[in-house]
C-alpha cells in the first residue's frame, strides 16, 4: 500500500477475503460496513473510512480466534495501513482482546454496533419475513430481555457503547437497523420482502 494514500474498499475487501472464507464472517463483515457508513452519514464523517474500518473490524477472527485484535494490528502494519485505521480496528475489541480504549466517534460507533449487528441479525432471522426490512427497535427491545435468544451477543458491551456516544439504547438500535437496510441483500437479510 502507498504510504500517502488512503486505502480503497477493494483493497479492504481483497485483505478480507484473504483471511476470511466462512459467509457468516464476510456477511457480518458487510452488516458492521454497512452501519458504519450509515452512521458516518448521520454525523456528517468519511463514509468510506468508516465503513472500511467496519468492513475489517474482524480481520483475523477467522484464523486467529484466540489473537483476535492482535492478529488483525499485525497483518494491517504489515500491508503498511494507516495509524488511525489499525487503531479503530483494535479499538472494537477494547476490554475483551484489546486494551485499545475507543476514542474518536468512529471508534465508539464501532464498537457499540459491532455486537448490536449480531443481536439484529438474529431477530430478522426469526421473523416469518425473515428481513431486517420490517424489522423495529421495539421487537429488538423485546428480544433483548430473554438473556436466551442471541446469548453469544454481549448487551452490556452495546450498553457500555452507547453510553460512550451518548445515545439512547432505542435511537442507536434504530440506526443500526437503518444502516443494515441499506445492505440487507448483500448480509442475506432481505428475507421474502
Amino acid at each position: 500500500m502507498n504510504d500517502n494514500a488512503a486505502p480503497t474498499r477493494d483493497q479492504a475487501w481483497a485483505l478480507l477475503n484473504q483471511y476470511n472464507q466462512s459467509e457468516s464472517l464476510i456477511r457480518h463483515a458487510l452488516a458492521v460496513e454497512a452501519v458504519m457508513r450509515h452512521m458516518a452519514r448521520q454525523r456528517g464523517a468519511d463514509e468510506e473510512m468508516w465503513g472500511i474500518v467496519g468492513l475489517l473490524h474482524d480481520l483475523d477472527y477467522e484464523q486467529y480466534p484466540q489473537e483476535h485484535c492482535r492478529q488483525s494490528e499485525r497483518i494491517l502494519r504489515e500491508n503498511r495501513w494507516p495509524e488511525d485505521y489499525i487503531r479503530a480496528v483494535v479499538s472494537h475489541g477494547w476490554g475483551i482482546c484489546s486494551d485499545v480504549r475507543p476514542e474518536s466517534e468512529m471508534e465508539k460507533v464501532l464498537f457499540a454496533v459491532d455486537e448490536l449487528t449480531g443481536l439484529v441479525a438474529a431477530a430478522a432471522l426469526v421473523r416469518p419475513s425473515r428481513s431486517v426490512m420490517d424489522l423495529t427497535a421495539k421487537s429488538i427491545k423485546k428480544k433483548w430481555k430473554d438473556k436466551r435468544f442471541a446469548a453469544g451477543v454481549d448487551r452490556g458491551i452495546i450498553e457500555k457503547g452507547a453510553a460512550m456516544l451518548d445515545m439512547d439504547l432505542g435511537a442507536l438500535i434504530e440506526e443500526t437497523i437503518a444502516g443494515m437496510r441499506s445492505a440487507a441483500d448483500a448480509i442475506g437479510l432481505r428475507g421474502t420482502l
